[in-house]
């Protein structure tokens, strides 16, 4: 069993494969570690390349080929199904986060007790408008959001503990939010942000651009809720339910007084439609958290989930004392 799984998700790379096994075989030169590439149904030849890389590498390096294009998150989590070792970091495969790297941030995870050691592209060899500034926005957003506070969460390159990884399973775009769905099974200090070393691209072509921005806000929005309410849905729709009602009820209130107090005509003014859609909109959001209540239920019950982790135990056999 390797200690150190090294997750490398690919996709149409063929122009980095050579640059990218001889600099893994360097970094790792040594070291009980398997490096697992998954090739995310690349289309360029990347997938012959790998396995040409496979045969004279050896059993060190595994390849998995997926059936075709279902993105990084998707790629990402195969490798993590695949890997066996103690501890999993994970790494582009364009070269620009660098291999020498994956040693250091695992063996401090080790030596500190961590759980999370995170690269943090400090000195970032990337464009200005397109990439520099998107991310800055969009990583301190999710620093406040989540409350997890790293600088630079588009960072692949993270060494992870893998008792707590495979605790979480991603899905969609969730790649870049791994720190903070771990936030859910440990303490946030157990989470550390370092320095790595970036380079500009060597080869090929970036598969991120403007776009990706999007898509990580609307991402965010449900890695919020699920972190603060995927175990109490009841507490955010129930929330919601009653400011409405307390809303609808006070206009309703308000105009029933005047109706039967001052004698006021109350038929078509504006409040009586407002107050009546808050009204409803209460009863909608508590009966949506009433339902969210027992789909979380089910969810942990059928799938056999716990709502905690256990990180270490000690027995003590008193037969033998």
């Amino acid at each position: 069993m390797p200690q150190l799984s090294v997750v490398i998700p690919l996709y149409n790379e063929i122009e980095s494969i050579p640059a990218l096994i001889e600099a893994l075989r360097a970094a790792l030169a040594g070291a009980d570690a398997e490096v697992i590439i998954v090739d995310d149904g690349s289309r360029d030849g990347s997938a012959r390349a790998l396995d040409d890389a496979a045969q004279s590498w050896g059993a060190a390096l595994k390849i998995l080929h997926l059936q075709r294009n279902f993105g990084q998150t998707a790629a990402m989590q195969a490798g993590i199904d695949a890997a066996r070792g103690e501890v999993i970091v994970t790494l582009d495969a364009d070269l620009q986060n660098d291999p020498q790297d994956i040693l250091p941030l695992a063996q401090r995870l080790l030596r500190e007790h961590l759980d999370v050691v995170a690269g943090w592209r400090k000195d970032r060899k990337d464009g200005l408008l397109l990439r520099k500034i998107p991310s800055r926005i969009a990583n301190r957003l999710i620093r406040r959001l989540t409350g997890v506070y790293l600088h630079d969460y588009g960072c692949t390159l993270k060494a992870y503990r893998a008792s707590v990884l495979k605790g979480v399973r991603l899905y969609g775009e969730m790649h870049r939010f791994i720190p903070a769905w771990l936030s859910t099974l440990t303490y946030t200090d157990r989470i550390l942000e370092v320095p790595v070393r970036h380079h500009p691209r060597r080869a090929g072509k970036s598969k991120y651009g403007i776009s990706r921005t999007f898509r990580v806000l609307v991402d965010l929005f449900f890695v919020k809720y699920f972190l603060g309410y995927s175990q109490r849905p009841m507490h955010f729709f129930g929330t919601i339910g009653l400011a409405s009602l307390a809303v609808g009820s006070a206009m309703l209130l308000y105009l029933f007084v005047d109706k039967f107090v001052d004698g006021a005509s109350i038929s078509g003014r504006p409040m009586l439609i407002a107050g009546v859609l808050f009204f409803l909109a209460g009863l909608q959001f508590l009966n949506t958290g009433i339902l969210g209540e027992m789909l979380s239920r089910v969810y942990y019950e059928a799938q056999h989930k716990t709502t905690y982790v256990v990180r270490s135990s000690v027995h003590i056999d008193v037969s033998e004392i």
